[in-house]
């Protein structure tokens, strides 16, 4: 496995960086959200680098919720004020 995990926050949401670590130390929702975005997504990466074996519908099932977490994260991004 690479020590690199692809579609972390980070990379999702690049000019956003500042806003990710303002939401995650003032929303415990979204703490929630970005700790289970991340747990699901270490999943992924594992099974598709072959470190954990996974039949195609639990893969896909995880990438749906991977793809649901990034629209409440995008959601929640959107409706935050500016930081003045």
């Amino acid at each position: 496995m690479s020590a690199h995990t692809p579609h972390e926050l980070a990379e999702a949401f690049p000019h956003d960086a500042a806003a990710l670590r303002r939401l995650k130390a003032s929303d415990a929702h979204f703490a929630r959200l970005a700790a289970r975005h991340h747990e699901v997504n270490r999943m992924i990466h594992r099974i598709e680098c072959g470190a954990e074996a996974a039949g195609d519908a639990r893969l896909e099932a995880l990438k749906r919720e991977r793809l649901g977490l990034l629209d409440q994260i995008a959601a929640m991004l959107e409706d935050m004020p500016a930081e003045g």
